[in-house]
């Protein structure tokens, strides 16, 4: 008596990667490193954690980051079975620098793995984070600035994005940078401090005497001391303000809403020079200034609304958005939706 035996399966629908391949993605910001090993289905099987990993600034402290996560994140882990890497990188121009890239090279390498990563920009990663189309538009803005369009998910123009001295226009730096203007026209001025200015003065010179401020010939004292803090500290500190004007626009401040209104209209400009009217793909929307619980972000999304046809997203995880478009590296048929779903929500 014959035994019937199930015919093997077709050879186009077993997997085309070993079973046993996984994938990595990193995000590469000012403030934080952050790794993700995940599997061939978008489950996550390590994760790495460690300070600033911007090539631009410290190139060598946060290469040392940058290993310091990998390493954590391959903890337990076998870093040869990595089989495709993408990092999104603030700053990643700088790892064109010979010795920049020497430098993230030894930390990868030095982690034990063996694939060569891919570097792309931050603004690719941020879109990816935000909806798994291959086609639209994102804005960053958070201490600074930029807009990208995105075709088939590689960037292929920006606007703005060039730095605190040339632009950001609208960013965090904006923001804080012009409420310490608007303190200093009052004190040109002679009029009297509003809550933001106020707020303003007290985060930058704490340890000011309210009565000279209370004296007309006070103004002059404590503008010099204003302005020799404001150069003495690293420019892009002044972002940090972009909470006191947030703060002060919830309390009614004039100056602050202001400053708020602008700041979008500006923003809403820069994703004007590269995006149609008619264009019907998604708008993604990354960082602390256009958030979704920021003023900014608020004012954004309504106007977008009115101008833009197309989704109005919010980035999630850049770090969840660049380990998806890895899956893609390693087998394009693998940056589905459910995938994409699984690692970002």
């Amino acid at each position: 008596m014959s035994v019937e035996r199930p015919l093997p399966e077709p050879v186009d629908t077993l997997v085309l990667k070993p079973a046993g391949s996984l994938v990595l993605g990193g995000d590469l910001g000012g403030t934080s490193t952050r790794i993700v090993i995940a599997d061939h289905e978008g489950n996550v099987v390590g994760r790495g954690a460690a300070a600033g990993g911007n090539p631009i600034s410290h190139p060598a402290s946060a290469a040392a980051n940058f290993g310091q996560a990998l390493r954590a994140a391959a903890e337990g882990v076998d870093p040869a079975a990595v089989k495709a890497a993408v990092i999104g990188a603030a700053g990643g121009s700088a790892l064109a620098r010979p010795d920049v890239r020497a430098q993230f090279d030894a930390a990868w390498y030095g982690a034990g793995l063996t694939v060569e990563p891919e570097f792309i920009g931050d603004i690719e990663v941020a879109f990816a984070s935000g909806t798994p189309e291959a086609d639209g538009t994102v804005l960053i803005a958070g201490t600074g600035c930029a807009a990208g369009l995105v075709r088939d998910r590689k960037l292929v123009r920006t606007a703005d994005g060039h730095g605190w001295l040339l632009g950001d226009d609208g960013s965090g730096f904006w923001l804080g940078r012009e409420a310490v203007r608007s303190l200093l026209l009052a004190f040109d001025l002679g009029e009297p401090l509003g809550l933001l200015q106020d707020a303003v003065l007290q985060q930058l010179l704490p340890d000011h005497d309210p009565a000279v401020i209370a004296r007309r010939e006070g103004y002059d004292i404590v503008r010099d001391e204003l302005i020799r803090e404001v150069n003495r500290r690293p420019p892009v500190l002044l972002a940090e303000l972009a909470r006191t004007v947030v703060s002060a626009y919830g309390q009614g401040d004039q100056t602050a809403q202001a400053l708020v209104k602008r700041a979008a209209e500006l923003l809403t400009a820069t994703v004007g020079r590269i995006r149609t009217t008619k264009d019907n793909t998604p708008l993604v929307l990354a960082g602390s200034v256009a958030g979704e619980q920021s003023p900014v972000g608020l004012l954004l999304r309504e106007t977008f609304h009115q101008r833009f046809d197309g989704e109005i997203l919010t980035a999630r995880d850049g770090v969840s958005g660049a380990t998806w478009l890895a899956l893609g590296v390693l087998d394009p048929t693998l940056a589905t939706r459910s995938n994409h779903t699984r690692l970002v929500s």
